[in-house]
């Protein structure tokens, strides 16, 4: 099977691209699955989340998968996060630092998650000031994702991440992706709901809402990321299912996608142009910001 790619941009049309990829080879087991990337004239760095989780699950599917003819200037970025280093291509250094480097996570990988959040996203000089409290708290929000992937998709094939800075755009966009349950049938079994994938991705990027049970809070990780991005100016995406949400500018749409993402992807957007100093409320006046 040869299946072309189109460009794919941290958009909706890049995560349509993706599920159209999916929706064709979904059903390949011990085959030859050739992904002529020709037309693939630009690949957003941080959408390697999502298409590595997809191609690692027609791995698992004993099926061979191959990249050909990349283009040079997408080949050198996927190059560089070391993508393509699952794919037979040699890893170029990366000297400008722009690359959050692609992984994948098995979910009892907790402490290297926390690590790699750490040391490549949450402490880059990009990132907009924050006060002790706030690092900590969106430290443990975007830790919160990985957690969501391990306690509500089920997933048994890990958890992907990657990133990049873009210094001409002013933006840095970092994902994760699963390949679990997604959102609709973790919400609608847990709670007994009948929602469309869009609703469960806005239900639980509400405040407070979450399907954890016992003394341990949840929800409050998509909760202070909505938040903050709307303070930045930056863009919040989840895709989970057929559903596609978009938090862009403090506004929220959403949208049901021609095809299914088997699992979940959260992509955060940074506005790095953004020279404002961010606190919690209880550290700051009451007349302050945030």
């Amino acid at each position: 099977m040869k299946i072309s790619l189109p460009e794919v941009r941290h958009d909706q049309a890049g995560f349509e691209a993706l599920v159209q990829l999916f929706a064709r080879t979904q059903d390949c087991l011990l085959g030859k699955i050739e992904i002529d990337m020709v037309k693939t004239s630009w690949f957003d760095g941080d959408m390697c989340a999502a298409f590595g989780a997809l191609l690692y699950r027609l791995g698992s599917n004993l099926n061979n998968v191959v990249l050909s003819n990349i283009q040079t200037p997408v080949e050198r970025i996927l190059s560089k996060n070391g993508f393509l280093s699952n794919y037979g291509r040699v890893r170029i250094p990366d000297t400008w630092g722009t690359t959050i480097p692609y992984q994948r996570f098995d979910v009892k990988d907790d402490r290297f998650f926390a690590s790699y959040i750490e040391q490549e996203f949450v402490q880059r000089p990009e990132m907009p000031k924050m006060s002790k409290g706030l690092i900590k708290k969106f430290r443990e929000s975007v830790f919160e994702i990985f957690s969501n992937s391990v306690l509500h998709s089920r997933t048994e094939l890990g958890i992907f991440s990657c990133g990049q800075y873009f210094p001409k755009r002013h933006r840095l966009d970092f994902a994760v992706a699963d390949l679990g349950i997604g959102m609709k049938r973790n919400v609608n079994e847990s709670l007994g709901l009948n929602l469309t994938a869009p609703a469960a991705i806005e239900w639980a990027t509400s405040a407070r809402n979450t399907t954890k049970t016992g003394s341990i809070p949840g929800g409050l990780g998509l909760k202070l990321l909505r938040e903050f991005i709307t303070l930045n100016k930056g863009r919040l995406q989840i895709v989970s299912d057929n559903g596609y949400w978009c938090l862009d500018q403090g506004n929220a749409v959403t949208a049901a996608l021609p095809f299914e993402f088997p699992g979940t992807i959260v992509g955060v957007e940074i506005n790095t142009a953004d020279k404002r100093s961010y606190a919690l409320s209880s550290e700051v006046d009451e007349t302050d910001i945030f």
